[in-house]
């Protein structure tokens, strides 16, 4: 078994750096230092834990460069969408700040039988969080600032081939004037990392990712009763309804697809096209994904640039070959380019039925299910005929229509309306079914994990 992980370079595939794995003790010692750290943290005053948190942005910024080139290196994205995702941390750590207190303040409220009740919002603990590499930064700011604003401590399992971008985090958290141990980064493998979601300090688990990992690791931490939030993956369907404005959902669409290469859990994938305007919008986001251009993401002309793993790629295909042999066709993009990276063009699949990955699955990757719909109520069955429900989008130029349809009847966690988009720091953000449970953002997340205390006086 590998005592240390290396990462590689996606755009070369070429190694960077190896990282030794932390011993089994080691990884048990910072769950007691984290939680030793809490214990004095907790005490704080809001307004303490806000200025550092404001600072933690302050930081984030100044290393925002150099940040989003480590993330480009080890990932593969797009240098520009970095910077897009550094501005949108700082966001976070400003919003905290601003917010957090208000959000924590205890509650007062008079109660039926004439005492007074105070509901008060306690930090928990420990909170581990396990993140993927697609938002090396992002995932981890997400979970970890709203968690150290409510007073817990907090653990970072991060994506091996993003090692170099967790370490890199707890620097900049440090020199923020975080105390030391309140956030610590955890390399370890898969054995102590169940130990640690079991450790008894540990008090909620928080995990991005794949529907069937999110699984295993909600099992463990419920078998140890421990509050958990899972945001998982998704096929997210876009429906074009006949009076959208189809040149700006073509256009949009084809954002939604590509954007961080495509490895987006809330990224567009199913295009849901009814019937009137089907071939327009075909023709159009057809021509348009064709003409994307892939290559090196240092490069301000890429407009899409490496997957992050190169087995990641040859799942990707697996599922485009899978679908294609089960009648899908191939409308642009679909083969493996030569050359060194693990590059993967921008694709779409036309005559997309059940049975096929296309379908069913989550294709992680820049390629989009085109699904041809008889109307409006046939294209709402297909959107939410799936075992996901993390986003969705809808293009009407019927602004009522649209919010009724949203609310009614798409069981998904979002919906975007003419546009598409990824987080929005004061929204909730999170899905239903198979793509998990739980909310981060817009003051929903900081409650996640917290102890709602109820306090009674009589009077």
């Amino acid at each position: 078994m590998s005592h240390s992980i290396t990462t590689i370079n996606p755009a070369t595939g070429k190694e960077i750096q190896s990282y030794n794995l932390m011993s089994r003790d080691k990884a048990i010692e910072a769950v007691t230092n984290s939680h030793n750290a809490f214990l004095n943290w907790k005490r704080q005053s809001f307004d303490h834990r806000a200025s550092i948190i404001k600072n933690i942005g302050k930081k984030l910024e100044e290393h925002k460069e150099s940040f989003a080139k480590l993330m480009t290196q080890e990932m593969g994205k797009l240098i520009k969408q970095g910077h897009q995702e550094m501005d949108l941390c700082i966001g976070i750590c400003d919003y905290t700040a601003q917010t957090g207190p208000e959000e924590l303040q205890d509650e007062t409220k008079e109660l039926a039988d004439g005492g007074k009740g105070i509901v008060t919002y306690s930090p928990l603990g420990v909170i581990y969080g396990i993140q993927p590499w697609n938002f090396p930064a992002y995932q981890v700011i997400r979970y970890a600032i709203v968690n150290l604003m409510a007073g817990n401590g907090v653990l970072l399992k991060h994506a091996e081939n993003v090692t170099g971008c967790a370490l890199k985090l707890q620097e900049i958290f440090e020199e923020a004037g975080l105390p030391k141990h309140l956030f610590t980064v955890l390399v370890i493998d898969h054995d102590t990392s169940d130990e640690i979601i079991a450790h008894d300090l540990v008090r909620g688990v928080t995990f991005t990712g794949s529907a069937g990992a999110g699984s295993g690791i909600a099992e463990k931490a419920g078998k140890a009763i421990k509050k958990t939030v899972m945001e998982l993956g998704s096929n997210d369907a876009y429906i074009v309804l006949e009076d959208a404005d189809v040149e700006m959902a073509v256009k949009t669409c084809t954002n939604g697809r590509i954007y961080n290469n495509g490895e987006t859990c809330v990224a567009a994938k199913r295009f849901i096209v009814v019937g009137q305007v089907y071939d327009t919008f075909k023709k159009g986001f057809v021509e348009r994904m064709s003409k994307i251009k892939h290559g090196d993401p240092t490069d301000e002309s890429s407009q899409l640039g490496p997957m992050a793993r190169k087995d990641l790629r040859e799942k990707l295909h697996d599922q485009v070959k899978e679908s294609v042999n089960n009648g899908a066709e191939v409308l642009c993009g679909g083969a493996l380019p030569d050359g060194d990276g693990y590059y993967y063009p921008s694709t779409v699949l036309g005559n997309v039925k059940p049975g096929q990955p296309a379908y069913d699955e989550e294709l992680f990757g820049p390629v989009a299910s085109l699904i041809k719909a008889k109307d409006q109520e046939d294209a709402m069955r297909i959107a939410n005929d799936s075992r996901f429900g993390l986003g969705g989008g809808i293009f009407t130029k019927d602004q009522e229509k649209a919010v009724e349809l949203a609310r009614d009847h798409f069981d998904t966690g979002m919906v975007f309306i003419n546009s598409f988009g990824l987080a929005q720091v004061d929204m909730p953000f999170g899905g239903v079914k198979d793509s998990g449970y739980g909310r981060e953002h817009g003051g929903f997340g900081i409650k996640e994990f917290v102890n709602a205390k109820a306090i009674n006086i009589l009077e």
